[in-house]
């Protein structure tokens, strides 16, 4: 096993920068989630580590050597794309197996490691099947196994449950996670799916724009986005978000664009005279009859909560409670607001701003 570095990392595509000095640092045995909307240039990092795609600046180390310009063979990687990439016409043992037999490994060690695999994964009894015999999660399994029998320093994924449905999708991040916890590989692993990284990492990467946002365990990030992107992109449903300002005359009390006053709890100093984000998260609201108003807008009872939209002043604001709500859309409720979990941005920046 080893350590993954990103130091001042860029790539271009001709003039068109994607990865714009990025630095991570990855420590030996770490599960590390890469997240972002499509498009922030996380799986071009990932393909970089994995030597599928040339850096135009910067250093990347595996164990502490560099590996800019070692061809993929030699960094002592395993990856698992989203595609599978099974080899139609062999079993699955045949196709775990393959790497081994292209590196000519004997034939007794090869089978070894097969069955160590498959026995992890769960595929003992599936061996002698071709690949279209395979549901979708057990082809993902194979493709898993066919990474591990190679035993490699870092296990790559690139969002490889996409093509899994959404129950499958659940168990298979189970399986992923306690593979990990079983082999400690250090391990990268890139998604869109914000879900995903939450209840996986160890630690999470936020990329917007071929940069890095934040870094931290994911309840760090949860609990203390450094800015509006992060405390957007993390959390489902997002963060609400409402411009205003603090009140000068009473700083405990924030008021919208539109006059709404919303409560804060000890609001930072440099909070004072800005253009301001308040930023609140759907379930730190609750139902109180003495509390502010808000008008119904959409509700979506999905069994153990409720989620809804409401009118709150000029803004809508979503909501999960965790008791029934027998009310319809157009009609009022009384909400009442947890100040102590309030963030504020800085509005210009984007800034979470602390004391």
């Amino acid at each position: 096993m080893a350590g993954v570095q990103f130091a001042d990392v860029r790539k271009s595509f001709g003039q068109f920068p994607v990865i714009k000095g990025v630095n991570i640092d990855i420590a030996d045995g770490e599960f590390v989630i890469l997240v972002g909307p499509s498009g922030c240039g996380k799986s071009t990092l990932l393909r970089m580590l994995a030597g599928l795609e040339n850096i135009s600046g910067g250093e990347i180390k595996i164990g502490g050597r560099v590996v800019n310009t070692l061809p993929p063979k030699d960094r002592d990687i395993a990856m698992v794309f989203q595609n599978y990439a099974l080899y139609p016409h062999m079993t699955v043992e045949q196709n775990m197996g393959f790497s081994l037999m292209l590196n000519k490994a004997p034939k007794a060690e090869s089978e070894k490691r097969v069955k160590y695999a498959a026995g992890i994964l769960g595929l003992d009894k599936l061996l002698d099947r071709y690949p279209r015999q395979l549901s979708g999660g057990q082809r993902q399994r194979v493709a898993m196994g066919r990474a591990i029998v190679r035993d490699p320093e870092v296990f790559l994924f690139d969002e490889p449950l996409s093509n899994l449905d959404a129950k499958l999708r659940v168990a298979m991040r189970a399986e992923i996670k306690e593979l990990h916890q079983r082999l400690k590989t250090t391990t990268v692993y890139v998604t869109h799916d914000q879900i995903e990284a939450m209840t996986m990492a160890d630690k999470i990467v936020v990329m917007h724009d071929g940069v890095v946002e934040q870094v931290g365990t994911p309840l760090e990030l949860y609990d203390r986005p450094a800015n509006l992107f992060v405390g957007g992109f993390i959390g489902s449903p997002a963060m609400n978000m409402i411009r205003g300002r603090l009140d000068p005359e009473n700083p405990t009390s924030f008021r919208a664009s539109d006059g709404t006053a919303l409560p804060v709890s000890n609001p930072p100093a440099a909070a004072m005279g800005r253009d301001l984000v308040y930023g609140l998260r759907p379930e730190y609201i609750s139902l109180d009859a003495d509390g502010l108003p808000g008008e119904i807008v959409v509700i979506e009872p999905t069994g153990y909560e409720t989620h809804l939209t409401l009118k709150l002043g000029g803004s809508d604001v979503s909501c999960v409670f965790r008791e029934r709500v027998s009310a319809r859309p157009g009609e009022t409720l009384r909400i009442a607001i947890d100040a102590s979990h309030v963030h504020l941005f800085d509005a210009e920046t984007g800034r979470r701003l602390t004391d």
